[in-house]
């Protein structure tokens, strides 16, 4: 099975490249220019994105709105990977992609290290995200073994789920995410004028000038990634300061694939 994924700090790039790697096919990002001939050629592939505050990335969905002729007649396994929970994280894109003829085999959820940097409470010891990661890895081989034998799991597809979702977070964080995504902060004493925000940004919402950052808010996805990849820590967006940049690769000492 071939996968195209969003990933912010490199959780879901780990998570769909253990699944393509165990089922015999290619992770790619839906940033890299050969995402589009990868779905092209797919007749079924995986479509893997991170829960940001009980919704999918902003650049997942506009990826989907531009090329929906693309997922018509496409058999789509959903990947979602958040922190703490989602009732219908996959849920969520595999409604929209049925709107445009796509068919949804399956779905699921997978916990993984939380990527906010700046919020202290929600920071984990090293072992407490080397253990989240661990067991995502088993979950993810036991999924692709059983895909091979065209078992799929569901998780947040059913109506069940979308309640939960809708209840349990939507109805609560969606206008405060929002709100977020026009309110990262750039601490001008701190910024290197490095570049490094800019260079990575996936939405495009960073540029330098004067040599310093500045954000151009409205299109930001929230993704953290400006923020886990700052040297100077000079980026923040609901805390004040940055506690423990969170990249996939500082749990990860070697190759575990």
């Amino acid at each position: 099975m071939n996968g195209i994924y969003f990933s912010g700090t490199g959780n879901t790039k780990y998570c769909m490249e253990v699944l393509t790697k165990t089922t015999n096919g290619k992770a790619v990002s839906i940033e890299a220019p050969e995402a589009l001939e990868v779905l092209r050629i797919s007749n079924e592939i995986a479509l893997g994105y991170p829960i940001y505050f009980s919704d999918i990335p902003r650049i997942v969905k506009t990826f989907i709105f531009e090329h929906a002729d693309m997922f018509c007649g496409k058999h789509v396994f959903v990947i979602a990977t958040m922190g703490l929970f989602s009732g219908d994280g996959a849920g969520i894109a595999a409604r929209l992609l049925q709107k445009y003829g796509a068919v949804i085999i399956g779905g699921l959820h997978i916990r993984m290290p939380d990527c906010i940097a700046d919020v202290k409470l929600l920071k984990k010891k090293p072992d407490e995200n080397t253990a989240l990661i661990s067991a995502a890895q088993k979950k993810i081989i036991q999924t692709a073994e059983c895909i091979k034998h065209g078992i799929y799991p569901k998780n947040g597809l059913s109506f069940l789920h979308r309640i939960v979702g809708l209840f349990g977070q939507r109805l609560w964080f969606k206008r405060h995410a929002k709100k977020l995504s026009e309110r990262l902060k750039v601490r001008m004493e701190r910024c290197i004028g490095c570049g490094i925000c800019a260079a990575n940004c996936p939405s495009k919402s960073l540029y330098i000038e004067n040599n310093k950052a500045v954000f151009y808010p409205g299109n930001c996805t929230i993704c953290y990634r400006c923020i886990n990849n700052c040297p100077a820590k000079a980026i923040t967006l609901i805390g004040t300061d940055v506690f423990e940049q969170c990249r996939f690769e500082n749990y990860i000492k070697e190759d575990i694939l």
